[in-house]
């Protein structure tokens, strides 16, 4: 008697193609909609009866960020702005844009056009995700921190963060800086004014000092 074939066993799927070495893994956004999440379910309905607003869509939310990093040496060396760039790329998660002069100024020898700092927008969960990690991360990093001030808001309910250097920052290399880079960071609201802005990032849990 011919003997039966033997049953083939399951087609083998080809190994996964490893990624080139020198390409980064894509951030997963999701975890940074966790604070989009809290505000919608937790912070917004706060606000409300805090600030006694009867509308849910008049509720002041976030409406971007925008991290501005100025390098002053790049009027006389336009190349140190690579490794700021590169390094407020790795702070932010997105590629920022270099910043360039609006007028010229003879006495620090700025010409207008003249590359001047980077600087990055987020907005969605990327700007979410960036206010979790420096409210929660960060700025427990800062030595001798007792808190960010009150009085840093615009009169229109914006408020400006001033960091003194990017090693607060874990995704930052200590060995691989440099030179220490301070930046500003703007959070862009959508409240009425500072009352209602100062509301809206307390509830987020930024560490205002104490009065």
């Amino acid at each position: 008697m011919a003997e039966k074939p033997q049953k083939q066993g399951k087609k083998q799927q080809a190994p996964e193609a490893a990624a080139p070495a020198n390409v980064k893994p894509r951030a997963n956004l999701k975890e940074g909609s966790r604070l989009r999440q809290r505000f919608h379910k937790e912070v917004a309905p706060a606000l409300m009866k805090e600030l006694e607003i009867p509308n849910p869509m008049a509720v002041p939310r976030l409406h971007k960020i925008v991290i501005n990093m100025g390098v002053g040496e790049a009027t006389q060396n336009a190349k140190v702005l690579d490794p700021a760039a590169s390094e407020l790329g790795q702070i932010a998660g997105q590629k920022p844009v270099i910043t360039r002069a609006r007028k010229s100024i003879a006495a620090f020898k700025v010409r207008e056009g003249m590359p001047i700092g980077a600087m990055v927008t987020l907005r969605g969960d990327r700007m979410y995700e960036f206010l979790d990690r420096l409210i929660n991360v960060v700025l427990p990093r800062v030595r001798d921190f007792r808190g960010v001030s009150t009085k840093s808001f615009d009169g229109r309910g914006n408020y400006t963060l001033g960091l003194r250097d990017q090693l607060i920052f874990p995704e930052i290399d200590y060995a691989k800086v440099d030179k220490l880079k301070g930046m500003n960071v703007t959070i862009v609201t959508t409240a009425k004014d500072d009352n209602q802005a100062r509301a809206l990032l307390k509830n987020f849990g930024m560490p205002f000092r104490a009065a």
